[in-house]
């Protein structure tokens, strides 16, 4: 019996390393490509060279798609983000009719398909006659993403103890007092946590994007318009950038959201 349960696990083990292989080894060959020194992405590489990425960030138009996505990416995380804690604290702290409701509004963005919620908002602009641009594509993300916030903050709302804030108000603070000098140090980590997960995810969206924006195109636009003409050694060289920078942000941002002892 120990013996098959041993098997079992090894079995386990070795379908998530598969499963880990499938899903980030074309990441690995994306970073290794972005510096061999031929044109050709091709096995054997024929040597090791930085021009791609000097390349790249000598390209004005891919540079002017870099600033559109910065700009919507932090335009987007401030927008979710003042949007986000307090329809988490009004969630945790509060009971009203239809607040079930609420909920489930702020969160269905989560689940659903970028797709449809690129199609129904770009159906809404029309019919409200909002011009397409780099400022309904902040919208978009901030509408999509929100739910990010709210949960996050929600989830360590759920850890604070309320007689803190009890005790601030039995000590004539206001409730605006209270919450900047007792609940917001509380929730900060997983405000800023929420905030740079928010970042990576829209820095890195397409489909809400593809269907928002107008002629100002973001980073990941351009290299999805640049694919059709073929794989380029410049786009590795830009996508392992992208790489590097989402790692670190996830991680930053999975460090300051994990429960604090």
């Amino acid at each position: 019996m120990t013996s098959s349960l041993a098997w079992w696990q090894r079995g386990l083990v070795g379908v998530a390393v598969a499963a880990l292989a499938f899903l980030y080894l074309p990441i690995a060959v994306l970073v290794l490509f972005s510096f061999n020194a031929s044109k050709v992405t091709t096995f054997p590489l024929s040597g090791f060279t930085l021009d791609w990425y000097a390349r790249a960030f000598a390209n004005a138009e891919m540079l002017t798609a870099l600033g559109n996505s910065l700009v919507v990416a932090g335009s987007a995380t401030v927008l979710a983000v003042l949007l986000g804690v307090p329809a988490a604290l009004a969630l945790d702290r509060h009971d009203f009719p239809g607040k079930r409701l609420f909920q489930t509004t702020l969160l269905l963005p989560l689940s659903l398909p970028g797709i449809v919620t690129g199609v129904a908002m770009l159906n809404f602009y029309k019919q409200i006659a909002l011009p397409l641009g780099l400022g309904t594509v902040v919208i978009g993300h901030a509408t999509a993403l929100v739910g990010v916030v709210v949960s996050q903050v929600m989830a360590r709302l759920s850890r604070i103890d309320r007689r803190l804030e009890e005790a601030s108000a039995d000590l004539g603070a206001t409730p605006l007092e209270t919450f900047a000098r007792v609940t917001l140090p509380g929730i900060r980590s997983a405000v800023i946590g929420a905030a740079l997960l928010v970042f990576t995810l829209s820095f890195d969206e397409i489909p809400v994007t593809y269907f928002l924006t107008g002629r100002d195109i973001t980073l990941p636009i351009y290299i999805y318009s640049t694919l059709r003409r073929g794989i380029t050694p410049e786009i590795n060289a830009i996508g392992t950038v992208i790489v590097v920078a989402s790692i670190a942000l996830i991680l930053a941002s999975v460090v300051l959201i994990r429960e604090r002892r």
